[in-house]
């Protein structure tokens, strides 16, 4: 069986004002599109228009809730209780499904923005809002979550279509979790060896751990280009060929899962 995967992007991060950001470059390369929700980043006019570019590229579309932490680009845990994350969840989703509609486009997935992704793995409490407010929201959606994570198995048990993710650009700590972004060298930034390693973590469903330890995945769904990595597009343009090159069909997480 050919092996097939998932490129995902976390984009629509820039305030239109700003006018930055390389969503246009990076959309024709990518397979599904982690739209932000306005409380991490972004607002509504790039929302519109990240759900627009998306369509016009035939790119899967899906929310990016965060942390309402506009000033720390949602990367640091707020210590919510767990209606509050499960509300912020349920508004922020519940925005961009308006704009998606408006486009005339249906959601495919919900992936947890920075610290609220990174707490949910580890944190239940967390863990719980997050899926209790994929299940109210609409139950179909596929949940991203750390590939092989308690978070990924929990939202199993409950139903939920669970997207197992990696990450082209990060390096990892030997328990399969990323490397503090505080930490030097945690982000690769170089595109071309980020490419040619995540081919690798694909093909062989491992990764060498930032202390030269080997991490397995049993599974692989997706794989994660973050949009505000500065050579983002020239990434994601890099990981699709080597992909094709290898003989590895780049489909939406709807397509494999």
């Amino acid at each position: 069986m050919k092996l097939r995967i998932d490129i995902n992007c976390d984009l629509g991060e820039t305030p239109d004002r700003f006018k930055a950001g390389h969503d246009a470059e990076i959309m024709p390369f990518i397979t599904s599109a982690n739209v932000a929700c306005a409380f991490h980043a972004g607002d509504p006019t790039v929302m519109a228009q990240t759900v627009g570019l998306a369509k016009e590229n035939e790119v899967a579309i899906g929310a990016h809730p965060g942390f309402p932490d506009f000033a720390g680009f949602g990367r640091r845990d707020m210590g919510l209780s767990k209606e509050e994350v499960e509300n912020i969840i349920i508004y922020q989703v519940g925005a961009l499904e308006a704009f998606a509609r408006a486009a005339n486009v249906d959601l495919q997935h919900i992936k947890p923005h920075g610290a609220l992704y990174n707490a949910a793995v580890k944190n239940e409490v967390y863990a719980d809002a997050l899926i209790k407010a994929v299940h109210a929201i609409n139950s179909k959606l596929v949940l991203f979550a750390m590939a092989d994570s308690k978070l990924a198995k929990q939202a199993a048990a409950t139903g939920l279509t669970v997207a197992h993710e990696i990450f082209a650009d990060r390096e990892y700590n030997p328990d399969g979790s990323l490397v503090s972004r505080n930490i030097s060298g945690a982000v690769i930034n170089d595109a071309k060896l980020a490419a040619m390693r995540a081919v690798k973590m694909i093909k062989d469903k491992k990764v060498t751990a930032i202390d030269g330890r080997i991490v397995k995945f049993n599974e692989v769904h997706t794989i994660c280009i973050h949009g505000d990595n500065l050579n983002a597009a020239e990434l994601a343009k890099s990981l699709r060929n080597e992909l094709l090159a290898e003989n590895v069909e780049v489909v939406s997480v709807s397509s494999l899962i």
